[in-house]
């Protein structure tokens, strides 16, 4: 996989003398995962791609299924930072949905393993699928919601839009595309592909006449 442990370790280390050993487990969780898939993935497998004793494991994590939500909660707070250092560097609201749109692709397609944790092995834990209050992902789709609002405010899109509609649609089908990206492995010519034809989908439905998308 290209950039595999960067994708991990551009999550954002935890504060402390133990951050690094926190932050190798949560490399070796995405590794792990992404190879063997996570109901077969063991705690054992986990620690010694880590290179930490089993035990060490438990130091951190209750079992496998935290660490998978820990994968989860660590990667979506950078790729939100990522995101939102970059949209404020565009004033337009339209070509901020844009970016967003061509970001969240990009990101996935630059760190794979951790695409495929998030998009594949996520949807297997029961623990995560049916106790998680996923907040990191409410606020990442609030930052969808808040460039239509911006968009609104500003004139540029119509004002019968639902944000809230709006910014799980959209996700819908980022996700979507992501999930057929990861399982059929199409490259990079699908994520550009894919990029374009959404933002014309969806930007051509929400501007007013005039603007430009």
């Amino acid at each position: 996989m290209k950039n595999e442990a960067r994708g991990a370790r551009s999550l954002g280390d935890p504060e402390g003398p133990h951050a690094d050993k926190y932050q190798r487990i949560l490399d070796a969780g995405i590794k792990v995962f992404a190879r063997k898939g996570f109901h077969n993935a063991r705690v054992s497998e986990i620690a010694a791609e880590a290179g930490v004793a089993d035990g060490t494991i438990y130091i951190y994590f209750k079992n496998k299924d935290e660490i998978l939500i820990k994968v989860f909660e660590e990667s979506l707070g950078w790729i939100i930072s990522r995101v939102k250092k970059e949209l404020d560097q565009e004033p337009d609201p339209v070509r901020k949905i844009k970016r967003f749109i061509w970001m969240h692709l990009e990101l996935l397609e630059e760190n794979q393993a951790l695409a495929e944790v998030l998009q594949v092995e996520l949807r297997q834990s029961n623990k995560f699928m049916k106790e998680y209050l996923p907040a990191r992902w409410l606020e990442y789709l609030d930052i969808i919601s808040e460039l239509v609002k911006e968009g609104q405010r500003q004139g540029m899109i119509t004002p019968e839009i639902s944000p809230g509609i709006f910014k799980r649609a959209l996700f819908g089908a980022l996700d979507e595309l992501s999930l057929n990206w990861v399982l059929t492995n199409k490259g990079k010519s699908y994520i550009k592909s894919s990029a374009e034809q959404l933002c014309a989908i969806f930007l051509k439905g929400i501007v007013k006449p005039g603007i430009e998308v």
